[in-house]
């Protein structure tokens, strides 16, 4: 019966053009409710290309592959289990670090800021690590801020070899700004923050870090405002300031009331040695390939959909050779892989 099943699953893959891109697509049986990479959440930004595994709203698993043209998907029981961590946020996710930190999450669930942008109320009002020596540092917030956030990311913005925690902290009057905070010997402190967008209930997105136009430095893009005509910003962090390094308008990547974060990817999609992002349109329905190499953005493809996109786009390998795939799905349950031209 397993065989069978698979087999009807590769069967409803098709091959449709899209630009210079490849382009699978399958309709899951039983429906799709999430993405979610096989490794789990990781740093919780950028992550690199992996297997990717397909959720149904029943809850069953399948791991996503690929052959002679047509997808598959194979039932899956392997999960990741995060322990949970000290005072975390109910709905939190945990970011599990390589380096001198080894996890990183939002603390202190807090009712005191009522705009719900992640599905409900609850927000955080501090973020705890654990370093790798096993010492757990922590910082809170004063009365008039919030996370407005599910995730600590860590990356390691200036290059230092040390992580930094990436957040999206909220004023209850002037919005939401892009946060950093270091570790600085047993203190856990904000080093650097953009400008608020300067209005209540105005929320900003991450969508990725690197470094974006080729300069050598690493940059970290969100989108401001993705439920009102968003704009993909790019902030560059040098000693120990955010600078607005490159900005574009047509972007959106969550949805309200969504607890989804993830729909952006990180790719060097044509091969030039300088990444792209790939983010979703202002109604989240096509998905834009843009990139700023050399200070100067330029969209390098639309990948045009029939529905709305709902789930994470996440990159994945999917087949035995090296290309990378990116993987998301729409409102009506197909699942989508593009890939850039094998021309390329």
């Amino acid at each position: 019966m397993r065989a069978g099943y698979l087999a009807t699953l590769s069967l409803l893959a098709m091959v449709s053009g899209a630009g210079a891109s490849e382009r699978l697509s399958l309709a899951v049986p039983g429906g799709l409710a999430a993405l979610e990479r096989e490794s789990g959440i990781e740093s919780g930004i950028s992550q690199p290309a992996g297997p990717v595994v397909v959720i149904r709203p029943d809850g069953k698993r399948f791991r996503l592959s690929s052959a002679d043209g047509k997808l598959i998907l194979s039932p899956s029981d392997k999960r990741i289990i995060v322990a949970p961590a000290p005072d975390m946020l109910p709905d939190g996710e945990v970011t599990q670090g390589q380096g001198e930190i080894r996890r990183a999450w939002l603390t202190g669930a807090t009712e005191r800021y009522d705009h719900g942008i992640l599905g409900d109320r609850i927000e955080a009002s501090g973020v705890g690590i654990e370093r790798a020596d096993g010492k757990f540092l922590y910082f809170d917030l004063a009365d008039d801020s919030v996370f407005e956030d599910r995730r600590a990311r860590l990356y390691d913005f200036d290059d230092d070899g040390a992580d930094e925690v990436i957040v999206v902290k909220t004023y209850l009057k002037s919005g939401a700004a892009l946060t950093v905070l270091e570790a600085n010997g047993d203190t856990l402190e904000i080093a650097a923050e953009a400008e608020p967008i300067g209005l209540t209930h105005r929320w900003l997105n991450p969508a990725g870090a690197g470094d974006f136009d080729g300069d050598g430095r690493t940059e970290v893009a969100y989108v401001e405002t993705p439920h009102i005509g968003g704009t993909l910003i790019l902030y560059e962090y040098k000693n120990r300031r955010l600078t607005v390094d490159g900005a574009a308008p047509g972007f959106s990547n969550h949805a309200i009331g969504s607890r989804e974060q993830g729909q952006a990817a990180v790719v060097d999609w044509n091969g030039d040695g300088v990444v792209d992002l790939l983010v979703p349109d202002a109604r989240r329905q096509a998905l834009r390939i843009v990139t700023f190499a050399g200070g100067k953005f330029k969209e390098l493809e639309r990948i045009e959909n029939s529905q709305r996109i709902v789930t994470a786009v996440l990159p994945a390998r999917i087949d035995q050779s090296n290309r990378v795939a990116v993987v998301y799905g729409l409102a009506d349950g197909t699942l989508i892989v593009i890939s850039p031209s094998s021309s390329r």
